[in-house]
């Protein structure tokens, strides 16, 4: 029962109304997910996408935060052991523009902009007896997914031989 009431503690940074499409932040935000904090951080600084170095600050920030409320509420929170938890970039409002088009008509087009949110945890070092159950139940959970793939590749064939067949007789008549 300890061990339901000790929930890791979650810190989150936010960046909003980000000059980008959700989608491109995306992008970025993928290659950072379940990462170890430093290792995100390397991975977004040397990003060539162009919203790289905001994703990086909001990273940097949620760091700070973790680092900042551990303080504060005198938690023991070690900053080496975090991981990206989850990295999201939702949609913001878009802005409505308007381009010149030829014999005096006017396109409209939409600037999109995101908000970016990045929540970092401390993970938890998992205990022996658990890690031994786990890899028992991980284990027979494997054994059904190949089993079930064993007879998936035993059904397919037999639909082409069918077809072959068909054929077979359709060119016969």
């Amino acid at each position: 029962m300890a061990k339901a009431a000790e929930k890791t503690k979650e810190f989150r940074a936010e960046a909003r109304f980000q000059r980008t499409s959700p989608q491109k932040a995306k992008l970025v935000l993928d290659l950072i997910k379940g990462l170890r904090v430093e290792q995100a951080i390397n991975t977004v600084h040397f990003s060539n996408k162009r919203i790289a170095p905001a994703v990086e600050k909001v990273l940097r920030s949620a760091i700070q935060n973790a680092n900042y409320l551990s303080q504060e509420q005198g938690l023991d929170v070690d900053v080496d052991n975090l991981y990206v938890k989850s990295a999201v970039a939702n949609e913001g409002p878009r802005m409505k523009r308007i381009r010149p088009a030829p014999m005096g008509r006017a396109f409209r087009y939409q600037r999109r902009l995101a908000h970016i949110i990045v929540t970092v945890a401390e993970k938890n070092k998992p205990v022996e007896a658990e890690t031994g159950e786990a890899s028992a139940s991980a284990a027979k959970k494997s054994s059904k997914k190949t089993a079930a793939k064993k007879t998936a590749a035993k059904k397919a064939p037999a639909k082409k031989t069918a077809a072959k067949k068909t054929a077979t007789k359709k060119a016969a008549k």
